[in-house]
């Protein structure tokens, strides 16, 4: 059991320069982030800049003067109107994040740390370790992708990386259970106490380890060394502008030696057998000049139908999907020859929604562009459908069984890539519990 006592000048941490990496072996590095004091850390910890728009992040931040939002969603401090890729925003949240550091809002490590991040939610909790990952994984694709990324969601995000010179969000990765790290990591959250502890306004808890003991850190570093790939699960974009930032300052170095702080971004890794993927569920807003019973006509053909009534129904098993049409809900089950369960890709609820029902029936064929089809986050339950089917703004919902774990994985290490809108994990890592420096 590790203490947190070790000498700290006893121990050798790996030296990791990107240029020349062990091969098969994922980066994790530690550093000197940047944390809030004690006493600010739950006002300062926000939700992620995307699961807000912007008059939720106005709202939410409030008059919070710590809310971390001031800086990932600095359109909040700028005049009504602003759109939210102005100069003036960008510009904002430089100006903002200088203040954070300049009342030591923020303030940095004097040494470099791995730390860790747990939550709990519903009564699970999941241990995820926070360090640097490695540009280099990400261009030699050891960082495995499942999602595109939208190209103005990725110029804003770099933008937002370039004026801050940091990476104040982290991303969300996994990895396949190394039993070993999940070990020392039990052993150390039972022995120490978290810097941080605290519940959100959600009802989700936060729990933060910092890890100054090098014996520990350096234990931790080597067991990652057999994580063969790590795996985006939530942040594509944030990934993306991170990789392609520090791409641009290598590029713009000519002295670049690799082992620079920008070669790096801030990552939260957490093993597969401790997280959960939820249900994202599509709602359209015609039936593409179909009437109810014309359009239920058409799905027989494809689906096994039952009428459920008024009761929320859930879909219960792969390939089975709810509908919910007319103040009705009803089970759809995709008849055999329909998918193909040796397709990684094939074998997708989403796939087999939008192939038999989304693109066939309603005409829907790019769900990135389409603004007759919306998507909607499990968190917010299955009641969620039918309000918006109800208000009239939708016509019908589709609820999804969700994807697994394995189906990720699988799909990432095919070089395949998801539809759109495939997953959703919660809870939602908080941003601003620690913040990664690129110099």
């Amino acid at each position: 059991m590790y203490s947190g006592q070790a000498d700290l000048t006893a121990i050798s941490l790996p030296f990791y320069n990107s240029e020349n990496q062990i091969e098969n072996m994922a980066i994790l590095k530690p550093f000197k982030g940047l944390r809030p004091p004690v006493q600010i850390a739950k006002d300062l910890a926000s939700r992620p800049y995307d699961v807000l728009n912007s008059d939720e992040a106005r709202e939410e931040a409030g008059n919070n003067k710590f809310s971390l939002l001031h800086i990932i969603k600095p359109e909040i401090d700028c005049p009504p109107g602003t759109g939210e890729y102005d100069n003036i925003v960008y510009e904002t949240a430089k100006n903002n994040f200088e203040k954070f550091r300049a009342n030591c809002w923020l303030v940095q490590e004097e040494e470099e740390c791995l730390y860790i991040y747990a939550q709990t939610m519903d009564g699970r909790r999941q241990y995820g370790l926070v360090g640097c990952a490695g540009i280099e994984d990400y261009m030699n694709d050891r960082i495995k992708k499942h999602e595109l990324t939208r190209k103005e969601k990725e110029k804003d995000r770099m933008k937002h990386v370039r004026v801050t010179n940091a990476n104040m969000e982290p991303v969300f990765f996994t990895y396949r259970a190394v039993p070993d790290i999940d070990q020392i990591i039990a052993s150390y959250t039972e022995t120490n106490d978290p810097v941080y502890d605290f519940t959100a306004s959600d009802g989700i808890g936060h729990h933060f380890w910092v890890i100054k003991d090098r014996e520990v850190t350096g234990e931790l570093i080597r067991l990652f060394a057999k994580v063969t790939y790590t795996y985006v699960a939530d942040g594509h974009h944030r990934t993306a502008a991170a990789a392609l930032v520090g791409n641009e300052k290598k590029a713009a170095n000519p002295d670049h030696t690799g082992d620079e702080e920008y070669n790096y971004f801030l990552a939260v890794h957490f093993p597969d057998n401790q997280l959960r993927i939820i249900d994202y569920n599509r709602v359209v807003r015609d039936l593409n000049r179909l009437s109810e019973e014309g359009f239920i006509e058409k799905l027989n053909e494809v689906f096994v139908i039952e009428e459920k009534g008024n009761e929320i129904y859930r879909p219960d098993r792969l390939h089975n999907f709810s509908m919910y049409l007319g103040g009705n809900w009803y089970s759809l089950t995709a008849r055999k020859g329909t998918f193909d369960d040796n397709d990684p890709i094939g074998c997708l609820d989403v796939t087999v929604l939008s192939g038999l029902v989304l693109d066939r029936i309603l005409g829907i064929k790019d769900l990135r562009t389409d603004k007759r089809v919306d998507f909607v986050g499990g968190i917010r339950g299955l009641q969620e459908l039918k309000k918006r089917v109800d208000s009239g703004e939708m016509k019908a919902a589709f609820a999804l069984y969700p994807v697994t774990m394995k189906q990720l994985m699988d799909i990432s290490d095919t070089g395949n890539i998801m539809p759109p809108k495939t997953t959703w994990f919660e809870p939602k890592l908080r941003s601003g519990l620690v913040v990664h420096m690129l110099d």
